[in-house]
């Protein structure tokens, strides 16, 4: 059903206007019905998440993050590793640089958003807590690789952290996927 009688090809001024006028009407009063709670002062709704479902999101949220940060290390740093694009004189080694430095910090990134996740389910914050100092180890190496200083240790480096982190979400039942970012996602 179209909110423009047939004959008309176009919408008149005045109808533009009460359509713009409806819509700015209904973003108001969702934006109100979102607002802050008066006994709380926060915007939950009143008796808000338990203890499981906090855990149960927790453990989502770490599984996303360390999906896409195992995702993008596979698809962007270890795979044209080893095909050979990072040598000099390869073809295409510039471009394939720039994304495995860009995938570089965006791994980094996630993987520091993983375990600020795990904190929220405690047999998983206690299985990933070790491995934090491997995850800061990674904080330089996307520069690293965007200049063209890799070597295959560098790209070690990544693998093992990922793998370590996929071990740690296992030992709890959290089994870790490889989720490739989108070109979007990883620039930005």
């Amino acid at each position: 059903m179209s909110l423009f009688p047939p004959h008309s090809s176009a919408p008149s001024p005045l109808r533009r206007a009460a359509l713009a006028l409806l819509l700015a009407g209904t973003l108001t009063l969702g934006a109100v019905g979102c607002g802050p709670n008066k006994t709380t002062g926060s915007s939950e709704v009143p008796g808000g998440t338990g203890s499981a479902e906090r855990q149960k999101f927790a453990k989502a949220r770490f599984l996303t993050n360390a999906g896409l940060a195992a995702g993008a290390t596979y698809r962007w740093i270890v795979k044209p590793y080893r095909a050979g694009k990072f040598k000099k004189g390869a073809n295409g080694r510039t471009f394939a640089l720039v994304k495995a430095g860009l995938a570089g910090v965006f791994t980094y990134n996630r993987l520091k958003a993983a375990v600020a996740n795990a904190k929220g389910d405690p047999s998983l914050s206690r299985a990933v807590a070790p491995l934090s100092s491997g995850i800061d180890s990674l904080k330089n190496l996307g520069t690293k690789l965007r200049k063209g200083q890799v070597s295959g240790a560098d790209v070690g480096s990544f693998r093992n952290v990922i793998n370590d982190v996929k071990g740690a979400g296992r030992s709890v039942g959290a089994e870790v996927a490889d989720k490739i970012p989108s070109a979007m996602q990883l620039g930005g």
